[in-house]
């Protein structure tokens, strides 16, 4: 993979970073942090925000924590600006609307990559010259 500059990481990867965090997910998101512009829009960050504080995630980390994490997470990304038209008009919307989010930050913010764990976003790589990778793979190019 060519230098990357700017990254978007999908929710289901954040997830993974936050509640296990010996994980490859969480290895890929540090990798990101300390080398590259992380991206995010208010769409994005209100995503992960709410999916993170599901009592379902009880289990494997207090809520106090994960919302640490998502805090911290917001201190290291820059937000652009996406409107909802960006999304609406993807010249290849993914079969999965509500992942079009990450495609239109992913095309606003000028990203070289997306970091995700998501079928349905892995199989449009590359999107429009973007990369779409797997935490592993990221982290085997970039470790």
């Amino acid at each position: 993979m060519p230098f990357v500059k700017r990254a978007v990481f999908d929710t289901s990867s954040l997830v993974g970073a936050v509640l296990r965090p010996s994980s490859v997910p969480r290895k890929a998101l540090m990798l990101a942090v300390a080398q590259m512009q992380l991206c995010a829009s208010l769409s994005t960050l209100g995503e992960f925000e709410q999916v993170i504080t599901r009592p379902a995630f009880d289990r494997y980390l207090n809520l106090a924590m994960r919302r640490e994490f998502a805090a911290l997470y917001r201190r290291h990304v820059r937000v652009f600006e996406v409107q909802s038209q960006e999304e609406s008009r993807l010249i290849e919307p993914c079969r999965d609307p509500r992942d079009n989010k990450f495609l239109a930050l992913a095309i606003v913010a000028s990203a070289d990559l997306i970091v995700s764990s998501d079928d349905d976003l892995l199989s449009m790589s590359p999107y429009q010259g973007i990369l779409i990778v797997k935490p592993a793979d990221f982290v085997g190019a970039y470790a």
